[in-house]
């Protein structure tokens, strides 16, 4: 099969190849891992708490390392059943909260404040980095290009300490943590909303600050290459105005990188700004990932970390669907 259609067909079948193996690895880590850690589990929760684990919580801790009375098979296409519900038992830190809850109930957060940030970071970044790659060397590229570089080395969870105790403790200009005033109850509201807007905006902006840079170096470089090819020479000299060149012919094609680049942040998004989100007490997965590592709540990462896997799947595969209609190319046989 030739054209787009066939390029989104073999990358489709690749990540569906993809998600299965990360599926069965998620499967299988848990169940071949030394010893019994099922009973090591139940052991340290018998420390933790001075009581012996109910038979609920026995049945929660099998359930995630797999009933040996069972065989491998059968406990594999009883976890495909489950992860098709979303069923990943209960969490062993908050039990008995179901782990899909405890997952759902941060999510939002997540993808409201860092998916909006790394998306407004990504057209920030690339609609500046388009702008100086096609003048290099001029006044603004020569300001901002070294700015962009230093910028672009600090990591954000030292930004975000820095916003955290200059602008929030020192100014008090933001609220020190949390996600929306502890006095509202969470609702469809002018209310909770203005707060919770409120609330993330520091966080926020520490995001995008960092985010930003990294986008605009990458885009400025593509496109210092992209404007030398001969299809940007041949755009000159058939007189197209000097805004359509950059953005139908340069942009277009130097912004490829970009979107892979975008298609790995999204995937990413949860572990790479997890610190961030234990800075400001967000409620989102990063800081249930964080909690869930250091109360050991191996049924909650094991969710998150496939989630992050899936995700980082989808992300690639919608990231084939721009190539597609960025790409020319992608119209050859395939």
């Amino acid at each position: 099969m030739s054209g787009r259609l066939g390029f989104l067909l073999s990358r489709l079948g690749l990540y569906v190849l993809t998600a299965w193996v990360a599926v069965t690895v998620n499967f299988l880590v848990p169940r071949f891992m030394p010893g019994d850690p099922a009973e090591e589990m139940a052991a340290r929760l018998r420390r933790q708490t001075g009581q012996a684990p109910s038979a609920e919580q026995l049945a929660a801790i099998r359930r995630f390392f797999g009933d040996p009375t069972k065989n491998l098979f059968q406990q594999y296409l009883d976890y495909l059943g489950s992860v098709a519900r979303l069923d990943f038992g209960s969490s062993l830190h908050h039990y008995p909260v179901p782990v899909a809850a405890l997952v759902g109930e941060a999510l939002p957060w997540t993808i409201a404040l860092v998916g909006t940030t790394t998306l407004v970071a990504w057209l920030f970044g690339t609609a500046l980095g388009t702008v100086l790659g096609w003048k290099p060397g001029g006044r603004l590229d020569a300001l901002i290009a070294p700015a962009t570089t230093f910028l672009h080395a600090i990591p954000a969870f030292w930004l975000a300490l820095i916003g955290f105790y200059l602008f929030a403790f020192e100014l008090e200009w933001f609220p020190l943590g949390g996600a929306y005033d502890a006095d509202l109850d969470p609702a469809f509201s002018a209310e909770f909303l203005g707060s919770a807007l409120w609330y993330g905006a520091l966080p926020a902006l520490s995001l995008i600050f960092v985010g930003f840079n990294g986008w605009l170096f990458g885009m400025r470089n593509m496109m210092i290459t992209t404007i030398s090819e001969d299809y940007v020479l041949l755009a000159r000299a058939k007189g197209l105005s000097a805004l359509r060149i950059m953005f139908r012919y340069a942009a277009r094609n130097a912004m490829l990188p970009n979107v892979t680049g975008l298609a790995v942040a999204v995937g990413a998004v949860i572990g790479g700004e997890l610190v961030t989100e234990v800075v400001f007490s967000y409620p989102g997965l990063g800081h249930v990932l964080f909690e869930a590592v250091k109360g050991k709540d191996y049924p909650v990462m094991q969710m998150i970390f496939l989630m992050i896997t899936l995700i980082a799947v989808t992300a690639n595969f919608l990231a084939d669907f721009a190539y597609a209609a960025l790409d020319p190319r992608t119209k050859e046989r395939v």
